[in-house]
């Protein structure tokens, strides 16, 4: 069966002057275009190719790689704006259409949003729509709290920044916890902080518990080794530059510094954090 939006195994039946047909079980007369057609493939070989529609609903192959797939979520730039929708390019000749019901923003063209791609029942053409979060797992998360997980940073909203977890469920990172400059489709790793009775899930960019005094500790003496052994900030310096020079909250740089000092590796002062350099 030909899949639409994915990968697809075909085999080369015949070679003509637009390009080579590809078929399969129950499967033939898809076109591979001549400019996609791989230097000594021959009739009988085998290809994976991706298969799409093209401007006019035919069924196309191509051997270029999209930047999304059927059913699956990626961070796209928005190559066109119009009152039917937005165009995202994926890599393609033919951008992703996500027609105005799948928008949950105004947008630029330019700019990056998370969109989640899906075959339209009724039309049956790839389809995108910005508003992922719907299309994301709800139950039996198969995490725990304090667990690593891989995240890709989405829009802002009034309490923080979306992300999707493992390409399939959503989360939320409160503005109060994010200390460093995020965008669109970053990839990052992220802490499970509370798993929510509605399916959501909070999380945290900084490692929970004790392991995350080691990390920022760990990062601080990076810090200073990359600054001839002095940071000019300190226990009475204000919380925004403490977020400046380390990318932490005041109170974790506090406990990270305050590790430090008692395994005798840095000297303190009120704007000052010495590293201690052995004779």
């Amino acid at each position: 069966m030909l899949e639409i939006g994915k990968q697809n195994k075909l085999e080369v039946l015949r070679m003509t002057s637009v390009g080579m047909f590809l078929g399969g079980e129950g499967i033939e007369d898809v076109l591979l275009p001549l400019k996609y057609i791989p230097e000594g493939l021959e009739v009988g070989d085998d290809i994976e190719v991706f298969i799409y529609t093209d401007s006019e609903d035919r069924i196309i192959a191509t051997t270029l790689k999209p930047k999304i797939d059927l059913d699956s979520y990626a961070s796209l730039r928005i190559v066109a704006v119009e009152s039917m929708g937005v165009f995202f390019d994926i890599g393609l000749e033919k951008d992703l259409f996500v027609p105005a019901r799948e928008q949950n923003a105004e947008v630029k063209v330019g700019e990056h949003r998370i969109v989640y791609m899906f075959l339209d029942p009724e039309s049956n053409r790839l389809v995108g729509s910005m508003k992922w979060r719907e299309f994301c797992f709800k139950e039996d998360p198969v995490f725990e709290e304090k667990q690593k997980v891989q995240i890709m940073i989405g829009e802002k909203t009034d309490l923080g920044r979306n992300v999707l977890i493992e390409n399939a469920f959503y989360g939320l990172i409160y503005h109060n916890e994010i200390f460093e400059k995020l965008e669109i489709g970053d990839i990052r790793d992220a802490y499970i902080k509370t798993l929510r009775e509605d399916g959501d899930i909070d999380l945290s960019l900084q490692e929970l518990g004790y392991g995350h005094v080691l990390s920022s500790s760990d990062k601080i003496l990076e810090l200073l080794n990359a600054n001839d052994g002095v940071l000019e900030i300190g226990d009475k310096s204000s919380p925004e530059k403490v977020t400046a020079i380390t990318g932490m909250s005041k109170k974790v740089f506090k406990k990270a510094i305050g590790d430090l000092y008692k395994k005798k590796l840095v000297l303190l002062e009120k704007e000052k954090v010495t590293l201690v350099v052995e004779e």
